[in-house]
């Protein structure tokens, strides 16, 4: 294969990437997988990328689009097409029917379900190129891939932090360290992720609503409260604010006793979820990385989580970095002239974590006056 080929596949991935980031908070559980195709004379014909669960996927939505112009063509696909009867037909079928004649591919599928595309591409006689090398792609699918090998949703940490790397502003100063146009994009997030997490101690500071205000929704998400003590207020604006479904997350033995509580807050509307943890977490007040883990993976296996956004403050953000469940990170800094931070000294601050998880800077801007970041597993 030439260097031109070489190039012009890397190239024509990158173009299916771009098109499936767009699918954000659409597509999930399922991977936002991205399809071009060009007719035997290489021109573009078709391309798109996979909509909600249960309606068409990329390859079948570029294939529409291209119509008979695919026969003899090529096809550019992020994700290797799947192989199974799940919500939809097999999309190798529709491939092979189209007559495509050479698919590059920039990842293998890694759900044991769906897989067995590439093989059954060959057997029909399709020329079937795999391109791991491509960064657009391996970032596009990353979080996929984790949720297929761990069991739980894609974490990503979000936090606003003074110059100085500090969470919260001293008395009497400001507490609004980002501005209005980190906010709008922080909305926009919540409205494309499953879930928003937070902590009882946020939650009794702050009272934050977390829902998804002035944007495009894609999705409600679920608002998840890390409470191990059960000592949520049924009070709280989060639950009567319109959103997601409210869950309190607590220790067993916090609820077994403190019934009233338990039956106050599920008079409110909000469903608790005890969650057991290791035999030798003895410590109270908190949760440790091991049931936090298994918190993420109850919600991934009974409520279809596929995607948690953090909203919590440097404790909670700690114990997840410390227990390895932070995937992605986006942070918003303040500039110099913002506010002064306000640190807890027992504590790391969480740019310093995030430095030490050795995550890649996938891009990097302003909004407004401040410095926003997105950062992520390198694999």
């Amino acid at each position: 294969m030439t260097t031109d080929v070489q190039a012009h596949d890397c190239a024509m991935l990158e173009r299916a990437a771009r098109l499936a980031l767009r699918g954000h908070g659409e597509a999930e559980p399922n991977p936002s997988v991205g399809c071009v195709i060009a007719d035997a004379r290489g021109r573009v014909v078709g391309e798109g990328r996979t909509r909600r669960p249960g309606g068409a996927h990329g390859e079948i939505v570029a294939l529409r689009q291209a119509g008979s112009a695919a026969r003899g063509g090529i096809a550019w696909t992020t994700l290797e097409p799947c192989n199974h009867h799940g919500r939809t037909p097999p999309c190798v079928d529709a491939l092979i029917e189209a007559g495509i004649a050479r698919l590059v591919v920039g990842s293998i599928e890694t759900n044991a379900v769906a897989s067995g595309g590439i093989a059954r591409l060959r057997e029909a006689g399709i020329d079937v190129e795999i391109r791991s090398d491509v960064d657009a792609v391996r970032r596009l699918h990353i979080g996929f891939h984790r949720r297929i090998s761990t069991g739980r949703p894609w974490v990503v940490a979000k936090w606003a932090e003074t110059f100085d790397g500090a969470l919260a502003t001293p008395p009497g100063v400001s507490p609004w360290i980002s501005g209005r146009r980190s906010l709008r994009m922080v909305h926009r997030e919540r409205g494309r992720v499953d879930a928003i997490l937070t902590g009882i101690g946020t939650v009794i500071a702050d009272d934050p609503r977390l829902d998804a205000r002035d944007v495009r929704q894609r999705r409600t998400a679920r608002r998840v409260v890390v409470d191990p003590d059960l000592q949520f207020p049924t009070d709280a604006a989060m639950l009567t604010t319109p959103g997601g479904e409210v869950i309190v997350a607590c220790r067993p033995d916090a609820a077994r006793s403190n019934p009233d509580a338990v039956h106050r807050l599920e008079a409110a509307g909000a469903r608790v979820l005890p969650v057991e943890g290791p035999d030798d977490e003895t410590l109270r007040g908190r949760f440790g990385g091991e049931r936090l883990a298994r918190l993420l993976r109850r919600l991934a296996e009974q409520d279809g989580v596929a995607t948690v956004l953090t909203e919590c403050g440097p404790g909670l953000l700690q114990s997840l970095f410390g227990a390895d469940l932070v995937d992605a990170a986006v942070v918003f800094t303040a500039p110099a002239t913002g506010p002064t931070g306000l640190h807890p000294s027992h504590r790391p601050r969480p740019r310093d974590l995030l430095a030490a998880a050795g995550f890649e800077t996938v891009w990097s801007g302003h909004r407004g006056p401040d410095t926003a970041r997105w950062s992520q597993r390198v694999g």
